[in-house]
């Protein structure tokens, strides 16, 4: 076993798969960047709000002020650095670090793609992606032609993980039975031309959508790693992700997501790519000196080795945490997030906050709208950890004015896949005396429906 493990890690491949990678992965976080600051985003998500919901073990990593912009300046030229293959170590840690600070300032803005970028950013500090093709290899004078296979084999395994992760959360009662919540998606696309006011209405399209999607998710993985069915799954990809970007407003993430799965493909696919790069040079007639062709060698390999094993244990074992809670993982969302669950569910709440004077037995109720902006009250609203979290803010807002030792009470109710609305939060217990943990939040009331699957 460990004569093959060895023989496996010493194997070597050219190194253009990666090249084109880097450069799609760059070019497309900084598309990312300057989208969501020309749509106001920066200003409307964390420059606006007053309050800023943080994860539990990062209530430190805030906005900061007029600099969040230079935050987003930094983080849009490391991407740059990146496509282009200029100091490419600094340039992907800079960049991994500024994006995830970015995506843990305020957790009302949680996406499964947000995570991806974070966790696939990391992996990157790692491989050799400026070994070829690169404005480091044109610096040093030399370009390597051969790198560790499993170099490129990682981010494949890590797209294979997203993939299959997503499927299997997709085999549960309400996504195949039900077809939901594309049930209540669909039908509103009724604008799409030629399908919007038929197909999408129609009930054994949803059931087919939901099949489908959770068929794809767990075997194209499979497929591209097939040379006989790569084509094929390539175009399907193409097609899932256009649709459903049709569909969905779900940003970049399709058109990263059809970038990526490029590395599946052959080194000889991703030569003729970097050949339209080098038409592009060789039309603004720019002089490249002579470059040394050489083999790459890892020279940090036995310990980079066991940091990438620990980072693919906890990619695999933390979806699977939600098994440590009692309670249905839908209901609850306890270890719901960074589980490749995508769209899942449709849930709807109503949560007002009671502050009550225990000697006097005054109470009044909270406005939630002078402290959260809609969307941030939208999130708040079905999910018991920001529920907590903004109870404690209350309790500082209300302490420095003047108004001690208080409690605070919820009358919350959710709705959930199109379920009835239901009470959410044990109105008796003050949320005061509560702290957030990864213990099982007792204080939620028991789900009285069941759905059944991963």
């Amino acid at each position: 076993m460990l004569i093959k493990l060895t023989s496996y890690f010493n194997k070597q491949t050219h190194p253009a798969p990666l090249a084109v990678f880097r450069i799609g992965f760059g070019l497309m976080m900084l598309a990312s960047i300057i989208r969501f600051w020309s749509y106001g985003w920066i200003e409307k998500l964390y420059l606006e709000p007053q309050f800023h919901f943080s994860y539990y073990g990062f209530e430190w990593v805030k906005p900061i002020g007029n600099y969040t912009y230079l935050l987003f300046v930094i983080c849009g030229l490391s991407a740059v650095f990146v496509a282009l293959g200029l100091k490419y170590r600094m340039a992907i840690i800079t960049f991994f670090i500024s994006f995830t600070y970015i995506e843990f300032m305020d957790k009302t803005t949680y996406l499964n793609h947000y995570y991806f970028i974070s966790i696939l950013s990391f992996l990157m500090c790692f491989l050799p992606a400026n070994a070829y093709f690169s404005l480091d290899a044109i610096i040093r004078k030399k370009e390597y032609h051969q790198i560790p296979k499993w170099t490129i084999n990682s981010i494949k395994l890590l797209l294979g993980v997203v993939y299959v992760y997503a499927g299997l959360a997709k085999i549960n009662s309400d996504w195949l039975c039900k077809a939901m919540p594309l049930k209540i998606w669909l039908p509103s696309k009724y604008d799409l031309p030629f399908i919007g006011e038929n197909v999408m209405q129609q009930e054994w399209f949803h059931m087919a959508m939901s099949w489908s999607g959770m068929l794809y998710d767990l075997s194209i993985p499979f497929f591209m790693l097939y040379k006989r069915t790569r084509g094929f799954a390539f175009a399907l990809i193409v097609f899932f992700h256009v649709f459903t970007r049709v569909l969905f407003p779900i940003g970049m993430f399709p058109y990263v997501m059809i970038v990526a799965t490029l590395i599946f493909f052959d080194a000889d696919v991703h030569e003729r790519i970097l050949n339209g790069f080098r038409k592009l040079f060789s039309v603004l007639k720019l002089k490249v000196a002579t470059i040394e062709i050489s083999n790459y060698k890892f020279q940090n390999q036995k310990i980079i080795l066991p940091i990438l094993g620990l980072f693919f244990t906890i990619q695999l074992l933390l979806p699977f945490r939600y098994l440590l809670y009692p309670n249905e993982l839908f209901w609850t969302e306890e270890g719901y997030r960074f589980s490749w669950r995508v769209m899942l569910m449709e849930k709807a709440g109503y949560t007002e906050f009671k502050v009550v004077d225990p000697v006097s037995g005054h109470s009044f109720s909270v406005d939630n709208s002078d402290f959260l902006t809609p969307f941030q009250e939208k999130q708040m609203s079905t999910q018991p950890d920001f529920i907590l979290e903004y109870a404690k803010y209350l309790e500082q807002h209300f302490a420095s004015q003047g108004h001690k030792n208080i409690e605070i009470y919820v009358d919350s109710f959710v709705a959930l896949n199109g379920r009835s609305s239901e009470r959410y939060i044990d109105p008796k217990v003050d949320l005061l005396k509560q702290t957030e943990s990864f213990e099982p939040k007792n204080w939620i009331l028991p789900f009285k429906d069941d759905i059944k699957g991963l």
